[in-house]
């Protein structure tokens, strides 16, 4: 009897065993097709989204490519436009391949062009499209000026542009669409809303005379661009972004050579700590809205919240347009000991730790800006 119940057991272990070994089998077979389906479908996946929309469809489709633009933002410009078919494949494809610097620009590019072919006419700049209007706003403009040159370029009246930009309506509609704009451009006493927000750049329009919110919204976006690459900088800065951009406008106007930039910075950070005013000549021009004249005694004494020899601390706005490199400036300013510095016509800028050096060199230079001014004025 012992001896049959062992031999039982042995039967019904070996059954067990195979009973094991036929699901681990199973189970096996199973992942082996999941994982043969999965690199079916990933092989279908890839060939559908590197090759063509439609390989016998040459029609143009025009495309345009801000300037900054992020390979998530052009794929997704890539896809509106029916030129690929999947805007996140890509951002990762172009990732993964280590494909970037496309260059901004209208293009024409068909349906007919796979993902490589579309990828090296962004890289090289090939099938670009001439531009019907192209408006280059220089570092350092304001909106009055960068008003004018649109109204030369497009036919608006400079009275018509400079409403939409303070239209309140359309600032929240540009506030909506591009969170990084502070609520400040919303505060009363500012003269322009959208001032050190049209950033100074080349843009290259496909129509003659295109929407005016389309203009003005090209100018700002490139201001988000540009703001969200040292947005890490600005909140670590101790400042607003509204003030970083304002102070930005102030190191624009005073210097003319890259290498001032951020000495000025320097001295302004540093007057700022000591509560000195900042005694800025071009925020008086601004303030006073006439921006080529020479500044005098008696125009320091204009009352107006832009007015750094009347008010401490940053003025109340932005002045102008400042670049990339001005922006830089104020965020990684030069350590100075000097407290004041005067700008010569000829670019120089000349740095004095105390007043009386300062006023020095002020009765030695100050003539020359007056023979400037005529020389600019003939």
């Amino acid at each position: 009897m012992l001896h049959l119940q062992s031999s039982g057991n042995y039967i019904n272990e070996n059954k067990s065993k195979k009973r094991t070994k036929t699901i681990v089998l199973s189970i096996l077979f199973l992942f082996l097709a999941l994982f043969i389906a999965a690199a079916i479908g990933a092989y279908f996946y890839y060939n559908k989204n590197i090759g063509p929309i439609d390989s016998a469809n040459n029609e143009k489709i025009t495309v345009e490519i801000p300037i900054g633009s992020s390979s998530s933002k052009i794929g997704q410009e890539l896809e509106n436009k029916g030129l690929i078919n999947n805007g996140d494949f890509f951002r990762i494809y172009t990732r993964v391949k280590g494909e970037g610097n496309f260059q901004a620009g209208i293009y024409e590019l068909t349906p007919s062009m796979n993902l490589t072919e579309i990828i090296s006419a962004l890289k090289d700049g090939k099938m670009f499209k001439k531009p019907a209007l192209t408006i280059t706003i220089p570092e350092g403009y304001n909106v009055p000026q960068i008003a004018k040159l649109i109204s030369q370029k497009t036919g608006y009246s400079e009275a018509d542009i400079i409403k939409k930009m303070a239209d309140k309506a359309y600032l929240q509609q540009l506030k909506d669409k591009y969170p990084i704009l502070p609520d400040d451009i919303m505060k009363a006493g500012l003269y322009y809303p959208l001032e050190g927000f049209l950033f100074p750049a080349t843009y290259d329009f496909d129509v003659k005379k295109p929407e005016l919110s389309n203009v003005i919204d090209k100018m700002v976006e490139q201001s988000s661009v540009v703001l969200t690459k040292h947005e890490k900088d600005i909140k670590n800065s101790g400042y607003s972004l509204f003030q970083i951009i304002t102070l930005s406008s102030l190191i624009e106007e005073e210097s003319q050579l890259e290498e001032d930039r951020k000495k000025i910075a320097g001295v302004f950070y540093n007057r700022l700590s000591k509560d000195m005013k900042l005694d800025s000549d071009p925020t008086v021009k601004y303030a006073r809205k006439n921006f080529d004249v020479q500044v005098l005694y008696e125009h320091l004494k204009f009352d107006s919240k832009y007015n750094t020899y009347l008010y401490k601390g940053i003025p109340i706005g932005p002045i102008t347009s400042p670049g990339e490199k001005a922006i830089e400036a104020a965020l990684q300013p030069v350590k100075m000991d000097e407290l004041f510095f005067y700008a010569r016509p000829n670019g120089e800028v000349i740095y004095t730790k105390t007043l009386s050096e300062h006023n020095a060199v002020y009765k030695k230079y100050r003539d020359e800006w007056k023979v400037w001014q005529e020389k600019d004025n003939n």
